[in-house]
């Protein structure tokens, strides 16, 4: 399996990360920990080596208690530390309405990057990203921010979550972006306009939510099926009654081509960005050790250029309701 490079960084990951988000944020109570640590020791086994977590990661467990995600990502790597990549985030605040608030001063960078280390428990971070753009504060600033991080050996690359051409390219300026980290599937493909400017810039594209939460897996076709108010695919709009059916005709296609190639239609969605951009690097997650194993074989899929140009065709004819992401509100 050939890896990739992450952007001009010198670090190099097996095609397909793993999200760990959905081990204890955004899906229902926390998944318990000690059974996390053992999932992520055997993805590590398996293969993966680029694992994502951000600071704002964490849940209720059943019993009532909080779960740190880079608490419990940490401690399952803490063995093969060497060996592997991690990736967090920092710069957004999540309200109590779902909605987040964005804090990207230099102090605050800091400070969210000593807090990481603690619970990572490392001294150092692979990857360390700008979670969401701050409006109130300039590229540059951050840049340099985050140069100054790398200077002190704390931090080996740096990225942005979703990033715009003109605040990438600004902040690149400043200080060589390694990878952003956009949502792109199937069904949301609005960030493809920056595929050239990560080709002129030499910037990777990691794709969170590859599978628009799971809905590309065809798993998740029952309307109304998240009833968990901690489940934030309750409010998603591919998962309601009108999104199954708008979304139909694409899982039509999606299970034809899977049974075309004897693959999943998790595999063939993943393989989709996988050989359409050779520094793309999905980052699906899951809580099952099987679906895991799916995921990161998904880079053993092959798709033509001519295949893929007929799903891209077969897109554009459909519109297809997605989440797009959290509200951003003033601080």
């Amino acid at each position: 399996m050939q890896k990739r490079m992450i952007g001009k960084s010198g670090i190099r990951v097996n095609p397909v990360g793993l999200g760990c988000m959905g081990f204890s944020h955004a899906y229902g109570y926390a998944m318990d920990e000690q059974e996390t640590i053992t999932v992520l020791r055997q993805a590590q086994e398996m293969g993966y080596d680029f694992f994502d977590t951000a600071e704002v990661y964490k849940g209720t467990l059943a019993d009532g208690r909080l779960s740190w995600n880079e608490e419990v990502v940490g401690e399952a790597l803490a063995p093969v530390r060497q060996q592997v990549v991690i990736a967090t985030k920092m710069g957004i605040r999540i309200n109590p309405d779902q909605s987040l608030s964005t804090d990207a001063r230099p102090e605050a960078i800091r400070k969210s990057l000593e807090g990481s280390l603690k619970r990572l428990g490392t001294d150092y971070l692979d990857v360390y990203y700008q979670h969401r753009i701050d409006p109130a504060v300039e590229p540059e600033v951050v840049a340099d921010t985050m140069a100054r991080l790398i200077q002190e050996g704390k931090i080996r690359a740096r990225g942005i979550s979703e990033a715009n051409e003109d605040y990438l390219r600004r902040a690149n300026a400043v200080c060589p972006v390694a990878a952003i980290q956009n949502r792109y599937s199937m069904m949301a493909r609005w960030h493809e306009n920056l595929f050239p400017v990560c080709e002129e810039l030499g910037v990777s594209f990691v794709a969170f939510s590859p599978m628009a939460n799971g809905f590309l897996t065809g798993k998740y076709t029952k309307a109304g099926q998240f009833t968990d108010k901690k489940d934030y695919r309750s409010k998603m709009p591919q998962f309601t009654a009108e999104g199954e059916e708008k979304g139909k005709q694409l899982l039509e296609l999606l299970q034809e081509l899977a049974d075309q190639k004897k693959v999943s239609m998790g595999q063939l969605s993943l393989a989709w960005m996988l050989c359409k951009k050779p520094y793309i690097i999905p980052i699906p997650g899951s809580r099952k050790v099987s679906r895991l194993k799916e995921n990161f074989e998904a880079a053993q899929v092959s798709l033509s250029p001519e295949e893929i140009s007929r799903i891209d065709r077969a897109l554009d004819q459909m519109e297809l309701p997605v989440f797009g992401g959290s509200k951003l509100v003033s601080k």
